[in-house]
């Protein structure tokens, strides 16, 4: 912009009388921008302070944005239900990147079927709350006929699906996986495949069959529980996907040197192992040994570690509806046969009578932290030493109080990778 400027006589020059409006100008506005921001910072008459528009503008954004993400959930949904996947997943994304957690701020809601009289679900008010997912995915599945279509292929193939199977056979696939182990936790993740087979793993027989392997006789009415599998997840019991260690650490004196002028000390550290079998059986081992070592040959209960025992154990619940687990172990015959031959050698002028020895164990089932039944706290133990020539018993009971750390649950999953036979 060119500037006038006006020459005096003496030769100064004086600036033009369009900068001195545009620094009048400029004054105003910095005179009204400080009225206006002093009148936002002072509360208004009310008592109150006023809400800026700029926070009233982005709370109506927000609003505005979970709508359109819920409208698009809604819409994936009905897309879902009428078989369109590829588009409902197209819906669910767009819906999920305005608003991440929309899938917790809406119900999940299912245009009734007019052709459908007493269907479970029933209108209530405009929202219809699933209540029972089971009920809801016969449902969906129950075809025309009365006949339930578990499965089906995502895509034409040549090959033979799954869905063409019985579900009689379905269900023997289903306890394949659950094995003699009771690996029930792969059952929970097979369910995850797809609802067809969240209904087959939802079976009340699969569940019964292994309440009975666990308690037996004991859990013949599902009282006060309202499934097997319920009682199953709910009711204490011990784990068999894995094993209870304990790590024992004290401090030993040690002998005396020769000079009298110290005396040494030692660390000791050893673990004991625990570890259950469905049909009732145990194992138990105490070693030196890292876990890492000793874990892998706990899996079979056939393992010939040396010095482990092996028993039987069973549960009881006492008055106090506390959990307890009865163990009886002992080594086996042969090795114990091996040991009294070595004794036998080193000591022929007066050999050790013929004894068998058995360790009982009494233990508490517990929860700690997010897992449950993975504490076994110590209550009991003791050595019972039965005299073959006598009959006679002598009982040695040991102070579980000082030696004895409770074993925690550590799960395995070699343990579970294969299955031997079916439930």
């Amino acid at each position: 912009m060119a500037e006038s400027k006006q020459n005096n006589d003496d030769g100064t020059v004086e600036e033009g009388e369009d900068e001195n409006t545009e620094d009048s100008n400029l004054q105003l506005e910095l005179s009204a921008f400080r009225a206006k921001w002093m009148s936002e910072l002072q509360p208004s008459s009310g008592g109150k302070k006023s809400i800026p528009k700029s926070a009233d503008l982005k709370r109506r954004q927000e609003i505005a944005k979970e709508e359109k993400a819920r409208e698009l959930f809604l819409k994936a949904v009905e897309e879902e239900q009428n078989g369109a996947v590829y588009e409902a997943i197209k819906y669910y994304k767009s819906a999920m990147h305005l608003v991440p957690d929309i899938e917790f701020k809406i119900n999940y809601s299912r245009t009734p079927d007019p052709d459908r009289s007493g269907s479970y679900l029933e209108d209530n008010l405009n929202d219809r709350e699933i209540d029972d997912l089971l009920t809801y995915f016969q449902q969906l599945l129950t075809l025309g006929d009365g006949t339930m279509k578990l499965c089906e292929p995502e895509a034409d193939t040549t090959q033979m699906h799954i869905s063409a199977l019985p579900f009689e056979v379905l269900m023997y696939i289903f306890r394949w996986v659950v094995s003699c182990d009771l690996d029930l936790r792969a059952l929970e993740q097979l369910s995850l495949v797809c609802r067809g087979f969240y209904i087959c793993a939802r079976d009340p027989e699969i569940w019964r069959s292994a309440c009975l392997r666990v308690w037996g006789r004991s859990c013949t009415k599902m009282l006060p529980f309202s499934s097997w599998r319920e009682m199953f997840l709910e009711r204490p019991r011990v784990r068999f996907d894995g094993v209870y260690i304990s790590k024992t650490s004290y401090i030993r004196q040690g002998e005396e040197s020769l000079d009298g002028f110290y005396r040494a000390w030692h660390q000791v550290e050893y673990y004991r192992y625990l570890r259950f079998f469905p049909d009732g059986q145990v194992m138990m081992l105490t070693t030196p040994e890292d876990p890492l070592v000793t874990v892998p040959r706990l899996r079979s209960n056939n393992s010939r570690v040396d010095s482990i025992m092996f028993g039987h154990y069973r549960l009881s619940q006492d008055t106090d509806n506390q959990t307890k687990v009865y163990v009886v172990v002992s080594k086996r015959k042969e090795e114990q046969k091996v040991a009294e031959y070595q004794r036998s050698r080193f000591c022929r002028r007066n050999p050790a009578p013929e004894a068998e020895r058995a360790f009982h164990v009494g233990l508490q089932l517990s929860s700690g932290g997010r897992q449950r039944f993975n504490k076994l706290v110590w209550i009991h133990h003791s050595c019972h030493i039965t005299y073959r020539s006598t009959g006679e018993t002598v009982v040695t009971a040991f102070d579980v109080d000082k030696m004895y750390t409770p074993l925690f649950f550590a799960r395995v999953k070699s343990y579970t990778a294969f299955s031997e036979r079916p439930l």
